[in-house]
């Protein structure tokens, strides 16, 4: 949903081509000019990137045109379902910055589904099959060659309808029957061919408990629940164009029922599909994501690694920079693998705009100004962030005893080495100029402590301070900062695209996704920051305090880099 700028300077929105369907709608009158949209999950699992786009647009749509998008939780499966899901749903999409009209579930809808099943059977319309579903799957037929009729097919109404009620029973046995709509068994669409529409499952459900023991299947739940909410426009992804004639047929069936109530409904859902978000590097199957950690090869649904929204706010990212991805992307009726580096650099634009800029040295060797007096300190002002004034400063100690990156330092360096070597000055950002006069070695030829000498004269914002050096370094004082666990991250996946490869996907995981290095330093004014600030470490990339930071045990989640190195790397 980009923006352009026309000549009159007024701000005009380009058009997804759902959107342009939308307004199509609304100039033929249809639903009485009325919008409403539904983001519909089913709560199996905890919402990933791919579902936010599912999420901007569903919203997006509704609040463009003063419409309204309800929630609904598709729970029909109550063997895959809980209430866990339910909230971890609700803090996510409040997390994005969204806010639904109302909440529904399509449990809410069982005993209107349960009656328009009854209607189906008693027109003839749906029947009680009770071959196995390996039979079922074989007679459906192939794409093209047609079905053959189920022996069942033919059944009496009445019977259908004491064997219906029998298996919403305790005593019903999962697997034993299923109903199906008596459709077409020779249609090219395979969805056609006598869909089932309910079954029996024993597991109490989350919201009903044992109320209920025959269920109704997605195809057949999901169009009526739409209808029955009054959704205009019914919004999901590509993989359901072939469900699109189904869901239609159903929603005529309803039409029809009501008619013979002498109700006619001014309004039908329309569905409009769109491509999905795959991102390389990663998988988006909540079935493959659920292994992952029930395996426990990760850390839980909120490990950073992980695409969930859950672990993306937890390693850092901004969900205005997920929205902003989103839309950079656009909607299309043709599905793309997008590269992760683009998501990687609208976070890093969004971040720089918001993340508090602290000092943090994560591979630390010794610094000592020798002619810096013993015991002294001094407060030096550092700015919170360059990009925005109103974000204040606040003050960082300096001593005689520093940490400084040990990559900062090279004995014998090139000439376009701009940082610390001996006889060369470099600046310590926010304090003086330094000379480097040498350094200690040990044993095995490791640098342990660097040497230096400070100008006094060059303290950052004195007067005649402002002489030119080539290099700026980050530092901590080691007598004013504290120990931290610093976690940087991977690509989760060694390919570039795990979906589409024949291997199992746990075969393609890189053991390297998850680096710990406990040997960090921070200042004091980074310590005191939690989870949900944005912070920029200087010189070094992106980071937040984890979930398991605390006073004693700081741990920071690195986000990203200030530049994209992967794709130098993996050139």
């Amino acid at each position: 949903m980009a923006i352009m700028e026309e000549n009159t300077n007024v701000e005009k929105r380009s058009l997804s081509f759902v959107e342009q369907l939308v307004e199509k709608d609304l100039a033929e009158g249809k639903n009485d000019g009325r919008i409403q949209t539904r983001f519909p999950p089913e709560p199996n699992g905890y919402l990933h990137i791919g579902h936010a786009k599912a999420i901007c647009m569903d919203f997006g749509v509704a609040e463009h045109y003063n419409g309204v998008c309800n929630l609904r939780f598709d729970d029909t499966n109550p063997s895959k379902e809980n209430n866990e899901y339910v909230e971890n749903i609700l803090n996510d999409i409040r997390w994005l910055g969204f806010h639904w009209g109302n909440l529904y579930y399509a449990s809410d809808y069982f005993q209107q589904l349960w009656d328009f099943a009854i209607w189906l059977i008693q027109k003839g319309l749906a029947y009680v099959d009770e071959q196995t579903s390996e039979q079922i799957a074989q007679q459906k037929g192939t794409p093209t060659e047609p079905g053959t009729a189920s022996p069942y097919r033919d059944r009496p109404v009445e019977e259908n309808l004491r064997l219906f009620h029998h298996m919403n029973t305790p005593e019903a046995v999962e697997g034993a029957m299923v109903l199906r709509a008596k459709l077409d068994m020779a249609n090219p669409n395979m969805h056609f061919r006598d869909p089932i529409i309910y079954r029996t499952i024993q597991t109490p459900h989350h919201r009903t408990g044992t109320q209920w023991h025959a269920y109704p299947m997605y195809d057949f739940a999901h169009g009526q629940s739409d209808f029955f909410e009054g959704v205009t426009h019914s919004i999901c992804t590509l993989e359901f164009v072939p469900h699109r004639p189904l869901y239609d047929k159903f929603v005529d069936f309803l039409l029809e029922m009501y008619a013979e109530k002498g109700e006619t409904p001014n309004y039908r859902p329309r569905q409009i599909e769109f491509n999905r978000l795959n991102l390389t590097y990663t998988v988006m199957s909540k079935r493959k994501l659920l292994a992952l950690v029930n395996e426990k090869r990760v850390i839980g649904w909120d490990d950073p690694r992980m695409p969930t929204l859950c672990g993306m706010r937890r390693r850092g990212y901004s969900p205005e920079s997920i929205r902003k991805f989103i839309d950079s992307i656009g909607y299309t009726k043709f599905d793309a693998l997008n590269d992760v580096a683009l998501l990687e650099a609208a976070v890093r634009e969004d971040l720089n705009a918001r993340a508090i800029r602290v000092s943090a040295v994560v591979n630390p060797v010794k610094l000592i100004i020798t002619n810096y007096p013993d015991g002294m300190s001094e407060e030096m002002t550092a700015v919170n962030n360059p990009e925005n004034e109103a974000d204040g400063t606040h003050t960082i100690t300096f001593s005689k005893n520093l940490w400084i990156e040990r990559e900062d330092f090279m004995e014998d360096a090139p000439k376009k080495f701009f940082r610390m070597t001996p006889g060369k000055e470099v600046r310590l950002k926010n304090a003086y100029i330094v000379k480097c006069t040498g350094c200690k070695k040990n044993d095995n030829g490791e640098v342990e402590e660097i040497y230096a000498e400070y100008d006094p004269a060059s303290k950052s914002g004195m007067e005649g301070a402002n002489r030119k050096v080539k290099g700026t370094l980050h530092w901590v004082s080691a007598d004013h900062c504290q120990q931290a666990e610093v976690r940087i991250y991977d690509r989760l996946f060694n390919v570039e695209n795990p979906g589409a490869s024949d291997a199992d996907f746990r075969d393609l995981l890189n053991p390297d996704s998850l680096s710990i290095n406990s040997h960090c330093y921070v200042e004091d004014f980074a310590a005191g920051m939690k989870p949900g600030d944005y912070l920029q470490f200087q010189r070094i990339g992106y980071f937040m305090a984890d979930l398991d930071s605390k006073p004693g045990h700081l741990v920071y989640n690195k986000t990203v880099g200030l530049k994209d190195t992967w794709a130098k790397i993996n050139k």
